[in-house]
């Protein structure tokens, strides 16, 4: 039992996530939910004190977790850094979904995207990830490397995809110039979730309120069509899309059709980056499928046989 009350040996491990670092644990006679921050990941020694910012950030905005207590990494005890937040009640949106009729998927579609547009009205000067527990916003490329836009970054990533044929990646670079023209027209930059999907999603089955959005790991500052391109990455159920796009387009200004299209040019970079990493899990499996059918037929909206 640490000082805190958290008694490491006996954490339960939450499911839903590839990280392995959250975990269920009984905090003062209460369930929390402690991430053990045990490898480093993008954001080296400040991950936890940057999640933890972020929920304080959005907390009141957005259905997120309190922050209970934030701590750095001791190695004369060798413990690693750790946050401890509430515990939220909700069924996890991607067990949840698919028990649902069409009215009630339609109804649950158009909650995500009232959050997508909140998450899209909270803006940032520049684009970047987040460095420290301030927000401070640092650089995507390290060791000076400078990729301005989609194309130069397909190319960058091309020596990667060496399953691919000379065609895909011809029809790849298409489609990110196209795409990058389309993204430039949205000239802000706001919060980024990243993740935005039932797997990170809790929600109420009685009511479909949302009570949690789960794993910040990967926020960032961003392009505001970036959260809805994740979203409807593989969704083709065209209740839920509809209302997304319905929902999300009144919120924010545009038309459906106009969303969808800056939605499928946004998830463009996150695609590239997990067909890179196929074998890691089978997210980034099922999005080299998907980017690939994508550059064989020159269209962002393509979907495998």
């Amino acid at each position: 039992m640490d000082p805190a009350g958290t008694d490491l040996a006996s954490l339960t491990p939450l499911a839903g996530g590839w990280s392995g670092q959250t975990f269920l644990a009984g905090v003062a006679g209460e369930q929390s939910v402690v991430r053990i921050y045990a490898e480093p990941g993008p954001r080296g020694d400040a991950a936890h004190e940057v999640d933890a910012a972020l929920l304080r950030l959005v907390r009141g905005l957005v259905p997120v977790a309190e922050v209970l207590e934030v701590r750095r990494a001791d190695p004369a005890t060798g413990m690693p850094a750790l946050l401890v937040t509430s515990h939220l009640p909700g069924e996890r949106g991607d067990l949840l979904l698919p028990t649902l009729d069409a009215p009630a998927r339609a109804e649950l579609g158009a909650r995500l995207a009232g959050i997508l547009a909140d998450l899209g009205g909270m803006p940032f000067l520049r684009s970047g990830p987040f460095v420290d527990g301030d927000l401070r916003i640092g650089s995507f490329w390290p060791d000076g490397q400078d990729v301005d836009g989609l194309p130069a970054y397909v190319d960058l990533a091309t020596p990667q995809l060496g399953w691919w044929t000379p065609d895909e990646l011809d029809g790849l670079r298409e489609v990110a110039v196209d795409a990058q023209a389309l993204l430039d027209t949205v000239g802000r930059v706001c919060l980024v979730h990243s993740d935005f999907n039932p797997k990170n999603l809790l929600v109420d089955p009685r009511t479909l309120e949302v009570t949690g959005v789960l794993d910040w790991e990967f926020a960032h500052s961003g392009h505001p069509f970036t959260d809805l391109g994740n979203l409807l990455r593989f969704e083709r159920d065209e209740d839920f899309t509809a209302a997304v796009l319905a929902a999300y387009a009144d919120r924010r200004g545009t038309t459906p059709a106009d969303a969808l299209a800056l939605a499928r040019a946004a998830d463009l970079w996150a695609l590239v980056d997990l067909a890179t990493r196929r074998s890691v899990n089978p997210v980034a499996a099922a999005a080299d499928v998907l980017l690939r059918e994508v550059a064989r037929r020159r269209d962002p909206g393509a979907v495998p046989a």
